[in-house]
């Protein structure tokens, strides 16, 4: 079978369609000639076919390895405004994606930008792609992870005030992270025997106790469990020295324990080029670290670099399994 991956085209009204289509060039340029985009790769652009013919320069039919799963607008579609009906057309693109991962047509989604808030407003009860891959895949638990610039960051808590934070990070939630991440830094990444970095909560990691006691209540047993379960897992570490080059070098990947502690270094390290990862799904899916950039739509000056990473990362992705993968990071 071949290696397809399937990228829905994101908001209508925001920069996806528009990226898609250059990136479904990209791709068709570079398929082949490129290790990293072997020959048997395919393609497959889920969304309206008018719009991705109004928003982009390519005939898409004319490139080899790309196609269009045709999915209708719900209204018609101008770049920047924002159409409540369309709310559910980004709906129909995810749900055709669900729907050729459940028939075997392809091995992994990547997605380009949604705007949450005009999903809502047309009456879904929507909080991100990743909830809602997760309900339809029907798992109880999966990790946010973005890779960039030499780094790997996963997330014990994703979006939540920080005053809610310390309440969030359990040591059921923390046992079922670092099961999920080393499991899919060796089944998805390649990686025989990873070594995972796990910061603290509080500066300094706690300071002994003197700035908190999560990292002795919560983080540190954590810790010597998964160790005792053969995960290699380090820490609690101070974020604040964690990512000194040198030192962060020495692992796969690090956890953070809540958003902001761990994704400006990497964004820092990556932005525009990095790539967002749901771990815990049964299928590869990545993502791009941008929004919908309404106002950029239709000017043609949204950067692709992106979406093209996580387009390469999902090939890695699903050829971790063959001898010889590569390692995205």
């Amino acid at each position: 079978m071949p290696r397809r991956l399937v990228l829905t085209t994101g908001e209508p009204a925001g920069i996806g369609p528009e990226l898609s289509v250059v990136a479904a060039g990209w791709f068709a340029g570079v398929r082949g000639r490129d290790a990293a985009v072997p020959g048997d790769a395919e393609l497959v652009l889920v969304g309206d076919r008018g719009l991705l013919a109004q928003r982009g320069a390519l005939d898409l039919a004319a490139l080899p390895g790309v196609s269009v799963r045709h999915v209708p607008l719900r209204e018609p579609s101008e770049p920047g405004r924002l159409a409540v009906a369309n709310g559910r057309y980004v709906l129909d693109t995810l749900d055709a994606a669900i729907a050729m991962i459940g028939q075997s047509q392809a091995q992994a989604i990547v997605t380009a930008p949604v705007h949450k808030g005009v999903i809502n407003d047309a009456g879904v009860a929507f909080s991100g792609h990743t909830e809602y891959l997760q309900e339809h895949a029907g798992v109880d638990k999966v990790v946010m992870m973005l890779a960039g610039g030499g780094l790997r960051v996963a997330l014990a808590t994703t979006h939540l005030p920080l005053r809610a934070v310390p309440d969030a990070i359990t040591p059921e939630t923390l046992d079922r992270v670092l099961r999920i991440l080393d499991a899919d830094l060796r089944s998805r990444f390649g990686l025989a025997a990873p070594r995972i970095a796990v910061c603290g909560l509080n500066p300094h990691a706690g300071e002994g106790g003197h700035l908190g006691h999560e990292e002795i209540d919560v983080i540190a047993p954590a810790i010597g469990r998964a160790r005792a379960a053969g995960i290699d897992a380090h820490g609690p570490l101070p974020a604040d020295t964690l990512f000194v080059p040198s030192h962060v070098a020495q692992y796969d990947a690090a956890l953070a324990m809540f958003h902001d502690q761990g994704l400006p270094v990497l964004k820092h390290a990556s932005f525009g080029h990095g790539v967002n990862i749901t771990l815990g799904l049964p299928y590869v899916r990545t993502s791009v670290d941008h929004g919908t950039a309404l106002d950029l739509a239709g000017t043609g000056k949204a950067d692709p670099g992106s979406l093209q990473e996580a387009i390469l990362t999902a090939l890695q992705m699903t050829r971790a399994g063959d001898a010889g993968a590569g390692v995205p990071a």
